[in-house]
């Protein structure tokens, strides 16, 4: 399988690592653009890949596109490469707000369109990724893209209408964690902690929650019920976030960042 990344960035080294990692194809079978020739040849020291600053003769011959660069360049890239697209290929696609519609009318043509929607976790194999296609995949395409997906992480596949729920909920959420994080490790280092040990015991909290979530199935509700014993400490600190909005300030949050999605 070869596959070209239009754009090296962030997101597009995660994959290619997880790719690499999880043995889907050889370096040599994917190729990666780059309007630098600087950041080609770091990007071909780091992992051994083709690379090139040509994006139309890089999507010539792959078998799978991911257009990996900003959605405010997606358009220009688009009309640069759409002539060198042909009906076989299929093209993947990870920016916000860019529908399966919008992206059918910019190519023009009748193309196999993957919109995923991948997170930063990505980059140490925790990604998160949501997925939708148009009727042009064919089921063959569809576990190809989701071979690739799932080499960082996990995948979902869900309709193309709640793509803008997944932006807020996963694609930016990891922000929100951090946030989280970093103001969790103050609050330990104004109690006297030094503060690498601060954000470990605050990193490893959320780390351990977040699994018990997802391996024991139990509702998060219950979960935390089972932290917050009578007249405990845990009570009287959730107490204080329920004051202060904490669960209204990040829905509010997610509501603004999907709005944003799909305005887009």
């Amino acid at each position: 399988m070869k596959i070209t990344f239009v754009g090296c960035g962030n997101m597009a080294k995660a994959m290619i690592g997880g790719i690499l990692g999880n043995h889907l194809c050889e370096a040599n079978d994917i190729t990666a653009t780059n309007s630098s020739e600087t950041s080609c040849e770091k990007n071909k020291k780091e992992f051994g890949i083709e690379t090139s600053t040509d994006n139309c003769a890089a999507v010539k011959g792959a078998d799978v596109i991911v257009l990996s660069v900003k959605p405010q360049f997606y358009e220009t890239v688009i009309r640069e490469i759409k002539d060198s697209v042909t009906s076989e290929q299929l093209v993947i696609t990870i920016a916000p707000g860019k529908t399966l519609a919008w992206l059918r009318e910019k190519f023009g043509k009748e193309v196999k369109l993957v919109r995923c929607m991948p997170n930063t976790p990505a980059l140490v194999g925790e990604g998160m990724t949501g997925i939708c296609c148009n009727e042009a995949v064919q089921k063959e395409d569809l576990e190809k893209a989701l071979a690739i997906l799932n080499s960082f992480g996990k995948t979902q596949i869900v309709a193309e209408h709640l793509m803008d729920a997944v932006v807020a909920v996963s694609g930016s959420s990891p922000a929100y964690v951090f946030m989280m994080i970093e103001a969790m490790g103050d609050a330990a280092v104004a109690e006297g902690l030094p503060r690498a040990q601060a954000y470990q015991f605050a990193a490893q909290a959320v780390l351990g929650s977040a699994r018990m979530v997802l391996e024991t199935g139990k509702h998060p509700a219950e979960l935390k019920d089972m932290v917050c014993s009578p007249a405990g400490t845990t009570i009287q600190a959730v107490k204080t976030l329920e004051e202060q909005g904490f669960r209204s300030a990040l829905m509010e949050a997610m509501a603004v960042c999907a709005e944003k999605s799909r305005n887009m």
